[in-house]
């Protein structure tokens, strides 16, 4: 299927909104997420004009290609481009919207030195879902912070140990750099923009539109809950979310309690509430809950689990039977036959 959009170095911070409006150039990654482009892309459209009438009025939008061929999303649905690469001058920001993760390039050459130029021209850039990683990879984020979902989270530190990386949040703007976790937050994106842009009324109506009952700012939790009871507070999603993403090396108490705005005692309280437990003893379920899945699904050894979640080997298979009433090498044998 065929999709096409139809369309008439030191750092500094985002610039100020200018007189022709909202202005985005899209450059999609091979195999790219489709739903974050649509709902970018949505919100501009909604915004930008009245009503359904979709004119680009105050918002304009087009997709750019170098060879104009179509752009192939992880759906399998390609997308046309609208328009060639040419100035990156001509918009506001460029967005790259990334998607599955290859090990062969997600951008071609072209591309690449499309976001060089616009880097060099000081237009602002955005990376959405992977899109983080390209300009990662392009040297685009250098002394800067990025933020990608949680699901990336160790991927990206992988690949990148010099860059500062976060997924407490939805979104996070670094100067001229927006980085977004991906998925529905790239319309909260989109929204932060057009209310800086626009004014908060036609933010407001382009939510409206979309169903959506508020916009998220950057400060806002991504949705990640590793327990079964709902998580209502924002401090006590975040503080999860920071507890999974150091589980080999973890966090004081008092430092995560910090990092969310709040006292250690004031997030003990939360927790209690929240989960009917202390933010230690939840730490410890979470770090035993990443061996489990380990010693199940992989034939990791144990000494090596044991290390991934922050317990040297001596301590490790004491404290897995402890939590799941038997050794590690039961367990997995156990789970090998299907019991």
């Amino acid at each position: 299927m065929v999709v096409s959009v139809t369309t008439a170095h030191p750092r500094r911070p985002l610039a100020e909104p200018q007189q022709q409006g909202l202005r985005v150039g899209f450059v999609l990654a091979k195999d790219f997420t489709m739903s974050a482009l649509a709902l970018f892309i949505d919100t501009l459209r909604l915004a930008g004009d009245e009503g359904d009438r979709s004119r680009k009025v105050d918002c304009d939008w087009e997709i750019l290609s170098a060879t104009g061929r179509l752009i192939r999303s992880s759906t399998g649905i390609e997308v046309a481009p609208t328009a060639g690469l040419g100035d990156p001058r001509r918009f506001s920001h460029i967005a790259v919207v990334g998607g599955l993760l290859r090990e062969a390039e997600q951008l071609d050459a072209a591309s690449r030195d499309f976001l060089f130029k616009a880097n060099a021209a000081q237009v602002p850039l955005i990376g959405i879902c992977t899109g983080a990683f390209i300009l990662a990879e392009c040297g685009l984020l250098q002394g800067r912070r990025a933020c990608v979902s949680w699901f990336h989270y160790h991927d990206f530190r992988e690949r990148f140990p010099e860059i500062g990386v976060m997924a407490d949040r939805l979104f996070f703007v670094d100067g001229s750099r927006i980085t977004c976790a991906g998925g529905a937050g790239a319309a909260d994106v989109a929204a932060f923009l057009v209310e800086r842009h626009l004014g908060r009324a036609a933010k407001q109506k382009a939510m409206q539109v979309l169903q959506i009952e508020r916009a998220r700012g950057p400060s806002d939790p991504q949705p990640r809950n590793p327990f079964e009871a709902r998580v209502t507070d924002k401090r006590v999603r975040r503080a999860l979310l920071l507890m999974e993403q150091n589980l080999g090396r973890p966090k004081k108490i008092r430092t995560i309690a910090s990092q969310c705005g709040i006292t250690p005692r004031g997030l003990e309280r939360l927790f209690l509430a929240e989960l009917g437990k202390q933010p230690s003893h939840a730490y410890m379920d979470l770090r035993m809950e990443a061996a489990r899945q380990s010693v199940a699904f992989s034939m990791e050894k144990f000494t090596e689990v044991g290390l991934s979640i922050g317990f040297l080997p001596s301590s490790f298979s004491k404290r897995f039977k402890e939590a799941f009433g038997m050794s590690p090498t039961q367990y997995r044998s156990m789970h090998q036959r299907g019991e």
